[in-house]
């Protein structure tokens, strides 16, 4: 695809801009690969871990091409922290989301329109609307990038429906593209190449290898055992903050309230926590007011947080993809940092159980389909719940297999849910006013204007909270089903709803007395694959080799080693996070917590030395000189840097980071520049920083040293 003019933006282009704006000499790992082919006009998909500099490879790009790049961002907290990070680097860039009032997404097009930005972060979502389809058509692109773009699988772990319309856009500006991951397996990266029509992509997977990070996995009996480790892990001495991974929400409020109680700052946040609170606790944690966030994995994604040392999974996740990715939130600043896997057992039949629950047999899908039918009524409706099913069937074992099986019988299009009895309807209204009156009203579709107008009247803010409704509001103006249109809705991103919690209806859409038309060997690859990756991840916690190679063997990184000086079963005993505590073993049994109270001293050494530069990097070279401990000096210079970094951060409502990363920060404190000239040499300034924060660091630095 040969969008670019012949007169392309060359590597030496983009270096130039690299240290214009961000600050830095050169590239890394695999960056100059990708955007030297990005650069070419050829598509490009870059598979680098979290931290491994993955933005880079479209904003540097986007600084050098003629045109616009536009950016698929799957969260709202990341086109913040990146659009912000962007500004203060000298980069123009903006983001159109559903937070945004109609009149500034309005002038964020205008402005792309007459070149005034040069990245426009949009979220997936807003795809589905062709009025903004054709708006975009009428700029000029000269790069698509996706970011997250493993949600585009749905052999992902991530999936996300509106991605599955980003190929017929990318075809529609008729540019080339970037694709970008953390992580995939060699299935998503094929689905993702085909979902998002790549012709003939460069493929760059490199940088998994990680090497300012541990791993770790300690052994428990059950979730005593763990609390007691976690309350040991997270006591240790570190520098920075932590956050821990629970499985579902109950057992993050559990764990927040095991560390409070113990004395340990602690906030839990997941989808059931308010949505203000929800920002207020990312906000705090992001400028260090909080220590530990317990979480579910809703948070994380996009949370750019560089001095996070230490990331705890309470409980195993389902397969590598994903407990890579959110691991890899610790040691975003390269300095190092250790990531915990607390394992029981038992942790595997959870998945076991779910995976099961997910694939039910082909006689219950059956006998569910035959059901719905025998009850339909003329209009072809079934008014009856899954629990009353459940009950009639003979072949499912629980109410779960009849859910399973009436969601593989809607994937197929043979039946969709029509609420038509009991219980009462949920909503949250998701778009603001001026984006309903744009894109609805001002599209002519009186029928779903005319039922946001009576839900509005019926509940009025209440509905962007979340709110039951009675059935008869669920009407349009002639007395029909409103169901379809609140599907159009809800797929356009608008609002979220669901039809009745207890009584079902279901709409047989196709009837045979035959075999249903459903795929069921594809059914069945889905369900081996989901095995063969929770059977990978339990692999990585009972392997008695290397951990890293492990990790970056499944990944297809060509770096694999078979032994690194950072993982448990690498490490000497006195190095790993509770020397007392075993990895788990196939086949054997946890050892009892034990020493809770005992040996503090030894293990608070042990942590203190692997924190504080007792480590090497995967190839037993030295760490860098940003990772060395820093001389009393120093240390006095960077607490100063640090305190004027907050307070510069607060005034601007950004977050640290965006400001100077830990990393710049240490080697500032380490050189203590005393000139301008001095302060543009150290990797992370850059001029746009230089100009806008350098006289007020230099100044500090000044008075720490009269």
């Amino acid at each position: 695809m040969q969008h670019l003019s012949p007169s392309r933006p060359t590597l030496d282009d983009a270096r130039a801009a690299l240290a214009h704006h961000f600050g830095y000499d050169d590239f890394r790992g695999g960056q100059t690969d990708a955007i030297a082919s990005v650069l070419s006009g050829r598509d490009t998909l870059v598979l680098m871990p979290t931290g491994g500099g993955k933005s880079l490879c479209y904003q540097v790009p986007a600084t050098v091409l003629p045109g616009l790049t536009v950016v698929v961002s799957p969260l709202i907290s990341l086109m913040k922290d990146q659009v912000d990070g962007l500004a203060d680097a000298g980069v123009r860039a903006a983001f159109i989301n559903s937070t945004l009032p109609a009149h500034e997404a309005r002038a964020t097009l205008e402005a792309a329109r007459t070149n005034a930005i040069k990245l426009l972060y949009v979220a997936p979502e807003r795809f589905d609307s062709p009025a903004f389809r054709d708006q975009l058509r009428s700029l000029d692109v000269s790069l698509f990038a996706v970011d997250e773009a493993h949600c585009v699988s749905q052999w992902g772990y991530d999936f996300r429906p509106s991605y599955l319309r980003l190929g017929a856009v990318r075809d529609a500006l008729g540019c080339p593209a970037i694709a970008l991951t953390a992580t995939a397996t060699p299935d998503v990266k094929r689905d993702v190449v085909r979902q998002l029509r790549l012709q003939e992509p460069t493929i760059v997977a490199r940088g998994f290898n990680r090497t300012n990070l541990s791993w770790h996995v300690l052994a428990a009996r059950n979730d005593e055992e763990k609390d007691q480790l976690l309350l040991r892990l997270l006591r240790l001495p570190r520098d920075g903050v932590a956050i821990v991974y629970g499985s579902t929400r109950r057992s993050v409020d559990n764990i927040a309230d095991l560390l409070n109680r113990a004395g340990l700052r602690a906030a839990g946040y997941h989808a059931g926590v308010d949505d203000r609170e929800r920002a207020r606790l990312q906000d705090a944690f992001m400028a260090g007011d909080i220590p530990i966030v317990v979480a579910t994995n809703a948070f994380g994604m996009g949370v750019d947080k560089p001095n996070v040392r230490l990331v705890v999974h309470y409980a195993m996740p389902g397969n590598l993809e994903g407990y890579y990715q959110e691991a890899g939130r610790a040691g975003r600043d390269r300095n190092p940092a250790d990531c915990v896997l607390l394992h029981a057992y038992r942790d595997r039949f959870t998945h076991e159980f779910m995976i099961e629950q997910s694939y039910p047999a082909p006689e219950v899908v059956d006998e569910v389909y035959r059901l719905l039918r025998a009850q339909a009524d003329t209009s072809g409706v079934a008014a009856v719940d899954p629990r009353t099913l459940a009950r009639t069937t003979r072949s499912a074992k629980n109410e779960r297999h009849v859910d399973a099986a009436l969601r593989l019988l809607s994937e197929f299009g043979i039946v969709r849910n029509a609420g038509r009895s009991g219980g009462q309807p949920w909503l949250r209204l998701i778009a603001r006013p001026e984006r309903i009156r744009r894109e609805i009203g001002d599209a002519g579709r009186d029928a779903e204007l005319r039922l946001l107008r009576a839900l509005w009247r019926f509940a009025g803010d209440e509905l962007y909270r979340g709110r039951e409704l009675p059935r008869t509001l669920l009407r349009t103006a002639d007395g029909a089903d409103a169901t379809q249109l609140l599907d159009v809705l809800q797929r356009e991103g608008f609002l979220e709803w669901r039809p009745w919690p207890a009584e079902q209806g279901w709409q047989l859409l196709q009837q045979t007395d035959g075999p249903l038309p459903i795929d069921w060997h594809a059914l069945a690859q889905r369900r081996q694959r989901e095995e063969r990756r929770l059977q990978r991840m339990q692999g990585y916690a009972y392997t008695e080799e290397c951990r890293r190679g492990y990790v970056l063997r499944y990944f297809g990184d060509p770096e694999a080693m078979d032994s690194c000086d950072g993982c448990d079963n690498c490490l000497p005993p006195e190095r790993r996070m509770l020397p007392d505590v075993p990895p788990p073993r196939k086949g054997g049994a946890a050892r009892t917590v034990s020493g809770i109270r005992g040996g503090a001293a030894r293990v608070a050494s042990a942590a203190r030395n692997a924190l504080r530069g007792g480590r090497q990097n995967g190839a037993g070279t030295p760490s860098a000189s940003s990772e060395e401990p820093l001389s009393a000096e120093a240390a006095r210079r960077f607490e100063a840097l640090r305190r004027l970094r907050t307070e510069i951060a607060r005034a601007d409502k950004v977050p640290p980071y965006v400001v100077f990363h830990d990393r710049t920060l240490r080697e500032i404190a380490r050189r203590a520049p005393r000139d301008a000239a001095a302060l543009a040499t150290i990797p992370g300034v850059g001029p746009a920083r230089l100009d806008r924060y350098g006289a007020r660091f230099l100044e500090v630095l000044q008075g720490v040293d009269a």
